[in-house]
């Protein structure tokens, strides 16, 4: 009798990884790959925004940072549009 290997982690659902809500907000983790639709590193999109190539974030508290979905749509669109 042979042992598997059984992996009990749930597997990502790849098209929720391109999912953004309608409106609102979005934290970082749901705007870079691989979780987000923007693949870029963390240092590459901070040096962006500094660049005003990408969206300013909002603070939503002392050490909450989001971004609002209409802008990280637009950046998507205008980089749909580039091409």
């Amino acid at each position: 009798m042979a042992l598997q290997n059984v992996d009990s982690r749930p597997k990502a659902d790849p098209s929720a990884s391109l999912y953004l809500p309608s409106s609102g907000f979005v934290r970082l983790p749901g705007i870079l790959a691989p979780n987000g639709p923007i693949p870029v590193s963390r240092s590459t999109w901070w040096a962006g925004i500094k660049d005003g190539r990408y969206p300013k974030p909002v603070k939503l508290g002392p050490r909450i940072t989001a971004w609002r979905v209409e802008d990280i749509r637009a950046l998507i669109a205008g980089a749909a549009n580039d091409r």
